[in-house]
């Protein structure tokens, strides 16, 4: 006897009854969606990158008070100038931001502002100067 004799039976969906059962699922899947909803966009996290960057901007533009392009560039040109600087630093970005933020700014050589929060929305940007990155987050207090 050849094996060519011997034929293994072998159970086949058609091809409509596939295609059926797909259009189910994705009918499924999309009710499911409707029912469930999408969650809305969090506008409050874009809200707080737009004052990070709002921030970033100014100060990012002002000019030095002692030396350098800019203020920004001023403060991580070296840990000496980020000492004599960090008072004022604090300050400016206190007086840019609305009185219901808080912030963390971050150097090279060290870091104003309060600790960030784990379990809240932050909001960052960063400026880059000749002698490092600046960060800044702020969120809502």
């Amino acid at each position: 006897m050849s094996n060519s004799n011997h034929q293994i039976g072998r159970a086949q969906l058609s091809l409509s009854v596939v295609e059926a059962g797909v259009g189910v699922v994705l009918i499924l899947a999309v009710a499911m969606g409707f029912a469930l909803g999408v969650a809305p966009p969090d506008e409050r996290a874009a809200q707080l990158d737009l004052y990070a960057e709002d921030a970033a901007t100014v100060l990012a533009g002002e000019p030095p008070r002692h030396g350098g392009a800019t203020r920004l560039s001023e403060v991580v040109r070296s840990p000496d100038a980020f000492d004599r600087e960090r008072d004022a630093l604090r300050r400016r970005v206190e007086r840019i931001l609305p009185d219901n933020l808080m912030f963390r700014v971050r150097t090279p050589h060290g870091a104003v502002g309060f600790r960030k929060p784990a379990s809240v929305a932050v909001g960052a940007a960063s400026v880059t100067t000749r002698h490092g990155d600046v960060a800044i987050w702020v969120w809502y207090a």
